[in-house]
């Protein structure tokens, strides 16, 4: 078993999951009950459903990835799930710049991203 593969995998699906939640609670809810959302195809529940499904699809992909993360943390690692371990790694590396550069740092994702990035670096080995 990885420790750290397991720790990133559950870091991953802990920020997904708050992300979902907290997403709800202090963006999107306070969104929805504004007036002025657009009308997509002729319907502001349209655009309601579209906003809140494109935010929590990235719950899905989080969770997902530290699934599939999880599951190889207890796993031989053959060559092929290194190369995937170290391309999620650098993609949650990609995700932290892009919460550094696009939030000015000022969004706490970042670092959780880099630490998850890091957990799969070291654990694919």
């Amino acid at each position: 078993m990885s420790p750290s593969l397991l720790a990133g995998g559950i870091l991953s699906t802990l920020i997904g999951i708050a992300h979902s939640v907290l997403g709800e609670k202090l963006l999107l809810g306070p969104i929805f009950q504004r007036g002025d959302l657009p009308r997509l195809f002729g319907s502001r529940a349209f655009a309601r459903r579209t906003m809140r499904f494109a935010w929590h699809l990235t719950t899905v992909l989080l969770v997902g990835i530290g699934a599939v993360v999880v599951a190889l943390s207890f796993a031989q690692l053959e060559p092929q799930a290194i190369w995937i371990l170290r391309v999620f790694a650098i993609t949650f590396c990609a995700c932290s710049l892009a919460s550094i550069i696009g939030a000015r740092a000022k969004h706490f994702s970042w670092w959780v991203f880099l630490i998850i990035a890091a957990l799969l670096w070291i654990g694919a080995r």
